[in-house]
């Protein structure tokens, strides 16, 4: 359906509060980091600044992929256990979920929930304003019995919107392995905030992936119709086209790895040949070497044990865990440790 909602929407728009915490990334923020990422050794940049609104579209299309398994195994849980999720929280639990995207996988715990309780009250939270407001639109058109208010903000700024709510129980929901993209200490912390914020009653549900054949991990991160390539340099026209930089995009190249030592898929933008990129708005250079690599985005992968140690370490602790039928992915429902 279309997002430009008309006078005969209005049953919609009972249904549906926008909440816009989300700003523009400062230029001035956007400026340092790339000078300092690209002064440094090895060259790297926040991935932060993947998920402008092309490569936000670009990452919805990455989950359709048939070597992108993450969505389809991840999908595949929550097609079987959503019932059993429902049936465990009352019919007034507000179900929060970060980084939501399209909100496809979501549907399926929005259905049962719905099917359960005769309701369901959503509060998705994405930086991308456009693809959020979409799919709330979408939702709220073929689900009658749910309530959605929308957060465009960033994870941190969304939850402390959702802190203010009155007492209820909460399902915090971070589905998509995004943890992967965290060091394992930075997973620590940032699972110790939402442990902070959980009321005894609330629980976080959160999707990781595991450590499986580097046959299967890495095509899903390398796909053969390249866009997950497009999406890795996307963020080279974005500082072309913010930043008025130089980039050629044909002097450069997605390169993905499997970094052994330490568990995780990593992404670098290689550069093609020995070269200066220019910066005009502020003037400055950067000279790359052939075969230099700025490296943009990890894929941390979990063995069950590490998940275990990931919970207790937050001060959380695993109150159900589910696995796909071929055991790639996990589906881990954590409440505070007692």
């Amino acid at each position: 359906m279309s997002t430009n909602l008309s006078i005969a929407d209005t049953a919609i728009l009972e249904r549906f509060e926008e909440i816009l915490l989300a700003r523009p990334v400062h230029k001035n923020a956007f400026i340092t980091d790339v000078q300092n990422g690209l002064s440094a050794s090895p060259k790297t940049l926040p991935c932060i600044y993947f998920y402008d609104e092309r490569g936000s579209q670009l990452f919805e299309d990455i989950c359709r992929l048939p070597e992108y398994y993450l969505t389809r195994c991840e999908a595949e849980i929550l097609r079987q256990h959503s019932r059993e999720i429902a049936a465990s929280f009352p019919a007034d639990t507000l179900l929060v979920e970060l980084g939501s995207g399209s909100s496809v996988k979501t549907r399926y715990l929005l259905e049962a929930f719905m099917e359960r309780h005769g309701q369901a009250l959503y509060n998705p939270i994405d930086i991308s304003h456009s693809i959020l407001r979409q799919s709330a639109l979408e939702l709220l058109a073929h689900y009658p019995e749910l309530k959605i208010t929308a957060v465009a903000a960033t994870y941190q700024e969304g939850l402390r919107r959702i802190t203010d709510i009155p007492a209820r129980t909460r399902l915090i929901m971070w589905l998509g392995s995004s943890i992967g993209n965290l060091g394992r200490q930075e997973a620590v912390e940032f699972l110790g905030q939402l442990r902070g914020i959980m009321k005894p009653q609330d629980h976080l549900l959160i999707g990781i992936d595991l450590k499986k054949d580097i046959n299967i991990l890495k095509p899903a991160y390398d796909d053969a119709q390249g866009v997950t390539a497009a999406f890795n340099l996307n963020v080279l026209e974005r500082m072309n086209r913010e930043l008025v930089a130089d980039f050629d995009l044909n002097a450069f190249a997605h390169l993905c790895r499997y970094n052994e030592e330490q568990g995780r898929i990593e992404m670098h933008i290689l550069s093609l040949k020995d070269q200066i990129v220019r910066f005009r708005q502020p003037a400055f250079r950067v000279a790359f070497d052939q075969g230099e690599t700025i490296h943009t985005e990890n894929s941390h992968k979990y063995a069950p044990a590490q998940i275990q140690t990931l919970a207790r370490r937050s001060g959380l602790r695993i109150v159900k865990q589910w696995f796909d039928s071929r055991k790639w992915f996990s589906l881990n429902l954590l409440a505070a440790s007692e």
